[in-house]
C-alpha cells in the first residue's frame, strides 16, 4: 500500500507541498499528526506495507463503512487532480516494461535495526535514485517493489504499474546525489578503459619487399631532375580516423616509396604511397594523440611522441620497441640529430627543450627558456646549432618567438631573430642555400638567414595562404626551386622560391591542409595531409 510521504527538508519547496493536506474547512494541517486505529498496529492493519512505510494522514470527510480512515492513495484514485505526485513524478522517457516477480525488496542504505513498533522517516525505505546519461528510469519506492513481488501474472503487472504511478517520488539529498554521480562516472570510466583498445602491444613486423619500387629505380643512379608541378591525385588515403598531424617520406632513397603519417587517432601508419597506395602497418603504441613521428636516418626505425608523454623507437623489421621513454610534458615536435643518430631533441607543452640519448634512455641536455610551448625544431650548421619556434604569450615576447641554441653547451645564441608579433608553427630549411623559412600566423612565410645574426629578408615574403592557428607545415623542393605550403582553407599553394610568386594553387582538401612534403627522388610527386584525416598523393 502506498502512502503520502512527509519529508524533513526545509530547503526544497517541491517536497514540502505534498507533505500537507487540507481538511474540510480548508485549513492546512501538517501530516506529522498521525493517528493509529485502536487495538491494532498499523502493520497488522495493512500487511502489504513494510515496517518503515509512512502512515496515512488525517482527513475529516473520507472514511470507509467500517470506520477506518481511507489511505490517500485511494483518495487520489477517485480524485486524480488532488494527487501531488502528478507534480513530483518525473516524466517517463521509456516504454513501460514488465517487472520480474518473486524478487525480494531491495534493502535501503539508510535503514538500520530499530525496535518493533517504531516508524522511521518515510524516506527510509525508498530505493536510491540512479541517474544515467541519456535515459532515465523513474524511481520507485520499495513499497511498490514489494507489491509487485506479491502479485504475479500479466494482470498483476498492470496493477503493479498503476500502483507505482500513484506513489510519491522519493527525495534524495543533494550530497547523496553528488556521491552517486561521482561513483557512476568512475565506474563508467573504468569500464571504458577496460573495453578500449590495447595500448603498447608489440606490432607485427613490417613486410617490406626487398626489391626497389619500379617507379623509383630509374631515378636512383641519376641526379635529381627539375621539380615539376603536380596536377592530379594519384592516391587518396583515408584510413585514419582523426586529423593527420604530419607526414614524411622515408629518407633512404631505395625505400622512399614508404610514407609515414602521425594522427590524432592515437596511431601512426606506414603506407606504400607510390606503388599501391595501401597501408602496410598500423602502430597503436600510444594512449593519446600522436603529435610527432619521424623516420630514423637509416630508414629502419620510427621515433614517435604523443600527448601521453611517451616516446617510442620502433624497429620496423622486428616490430619491437628499441627505446621507450617517459617525458614530463606532452610531445609536439621531434627531430633526430643530423650527425649523431643516437641523439634526438623533443619539445612540447613545456618551457624546456630536451635532448635524449637512445643508448642510455636518459636526457643528456636541457634547453630552458621563458616560454609556454615549443612548436617546432630545426637543426642548422650540421647539428651544431638548432632553432626552436615558441608560443610565447607575454606582451613583450616578440623577441622570443624564434630562439637559436648551441647544441653542445645548451646556451642561447640569439633570441632577437623575429620581431613581429606572430607565432611560427613550423620551420623549414633550404636544401642548397644557407637560409630557412618560418611559417607565421600572419598568413605569410618569412625568409631568414641560417647564419648569425639570422636576419630576416625584407624583400621576399610568400603570401596568399591562411594559417589561422593551425600548425600548417611548409617545405622546399629537393632542388630548391619550389616552395609548398598548406592552408587553413584546404588549399595547397606552390611558390617560386626566387621570385616569391605563386606558381600553382591546388584545391586539395575539404578542411585545413596541415602537412605538405615533396618526394626525395621522384621530381613530380607531392604528399599532403589534412585536418579531416585524409592523405593525398599528387603527381
Amino acid at each position: 500500500m502506498a502512502s503520502l510521504v512527509a519529508y524533513d527538508d526545509s530547503e526544497s519547496e517541491a517536497e514540502t507541498e505534498p507533505a500537507e493536506s487540507f481538511n474540510a474547512a480548508g485549513q492546512v494541517k501538517d501530516t506529522s499528526d498521525v493517528v493509529k486505529p485502536r487495538g491494532q498496529d498499523f502493520a497488522s492493519e495493512a500487511p502489504g506495507v513494510t515496517e518503515g512505510a509512512a502512515l496515512p494522514t488525517k482527513h475529516g470527510s473520507h472514511e470507509d463503512p467500517a470506520g477506518h480512515r481511507l489511505p490517500l492513495v485511494r483518495l487520489w484514485r477517485s480524485d486524480p487532480g488532488s494527487c501531488p505526485s502528478q507534480r513530483l513524478q518525473w516524466p517517463r522517457t521509456e516504454p513501460e516494461a514488465t517487472f520480474p516477480t518473486g524478487k525480494p525488496p531491495r534493502p535501503s542504505l539508510w535503514t538500520s535495526h530499530v525496535p518493533a513498533g517504531h516508524v522511521p522517516l518515510a524516506a527510509a525505505r525508498f530505493k536510491q535514485v540512479k541517474l544515467s546519461w541519456g535515459t532515465y528510469d523513474s524511481p520507485e519506492p520499495s513499497s511498490c517493489a514489494q507489491t509487485k513481488s506479491e502479485t504475479p501474472g500479466k494482470n498483476g503487472n498492470s496493477l503493479q504499474r498503476k500502483r507505482c504511478e500513484d506513489c510519491v517520488v522519493p527525495y534524495t539529498p543533494k550530497r547523496l546525489r553528488q556521491s552517486q554521480a561521482l561513483s557512476t562516472e568512475t565506474g563508467e570510466s573504468k569500464d571504458t578503459e577496460a573495453q578500449g583498445p590495447s595500448v603498447g602491444r608489440a606490432p607485427a613486423p613490417l613486410c617490406v619487399a626487398p626489391r626497389v619500387s619500379e617507379f623509383i629505380e630509374p631515378y636512383l643512379d641519376s641526379p635529381y631532375r627539375e621539380t615539376t608541378i603536380p596536377r592530379k591525385v594519384l592516391f587518396h588515403l583515408r584510413s585514419h580516423r582523426g586529423p593527420v598531424n604530419s607526414i614524411q617520406w622515408c629518407p633512404v632513397f631505395a625505400k622512399s616509396h614508404m610514407l609515414l603519417s602521425a594522427s590524432m587517432d592515437k596511431t601512426f601508419k606506414v603506407w606504400n604511397a607510390v606503388d599501391s597506395g595501401r597501408c602496410l602497418q598500423t602502430y597503436c603504441l600510444h594512449s593519446e594523440a600522436v603529435r610527432a613521428a619521424r623516420w630514423s636516418p637509416c630508414g629502419r626505425r620510427i621515433l614517435s611522441g604523443g600527448f601521453d608523454f611517451a616516446l617510442h623507437l620502433t624497429d620496423l623489421e622486428t616490430g619491437t620497441q628499441l627505446f621507450s621513454g617517459q617525458s614530463d610534458f606532452r610531445i609536439t615536435t621531434l627531430k633526430f640529430h643530423p650527425k649523431d643518430h643516437s641523439l634526438f631533441v623533443c619539445g612540447g607543452f613545456n618551457p624546456e627543450v630536451k635532448a635524449w640519448d637512445i643508448r642510455t634512455g636518459k636526457v643528456v641536455r636541457s634547453y630552458k627558456a621563458t616560454i609556454q610551448q615549443t612548436l617546432d625544431i630545426l637543426f642548422l650548421q650540421e647539428g651544431s646549432e638548432f632553432l626552436s619556434s615558441t608560443d610565447a604569450s607575454s606582451r613583450d615576447s616578440a623577441d622570443r618567438t624564434i630562439i637559436a641554441w648551441d647544441f653542445r653547451s645548451s646556451a642561447k645564441i640569439s633570441n632577437q631573430i623575429f620581431h613581429e608579433r606572430y607565432t611560427c608553427p613550423s620551420l623549414a630549411s633550404h636544401p642548397r642555400e644557407p637560409v630557412f623559412l618560418a611559417q607565421t600566423n600572419g598568413n605569410y612565410l618569412a625568409l631568414f638567414s641560417a647564419v648569425w645574426p639570422y636576419r630576416m629578408s625584407r624583400r621576399r615574403r610568400y603570401e596568399g595562404h591562411k594559417v589561422e592557428g593551425y600548425s600548417v607545415g611548409c617545405e622546399c623542393s629537393p632542388d630548391g626551386d619550389l616552395l609548398v605550403t598548406g592552408s587553413a582553407d584546404g588549399r595547397v599553394l606552390l611558390y617560386s622560391f626566387r621570385t616569391a610568386s605563386r606558381a600553382r594553387t591546388l584545391q586539395g582538401h575539404a578542411q585545413a591542409c596541415v602537412g605538405t612534403t615533396f618526394h626525395p627522388v621522384l621530381p613530380s610527386v607531392l604528399a599532403t595531409c589534412s585536418w579531416e584525416g585524409d592523405i593525398k598523393i599528387w603527381h
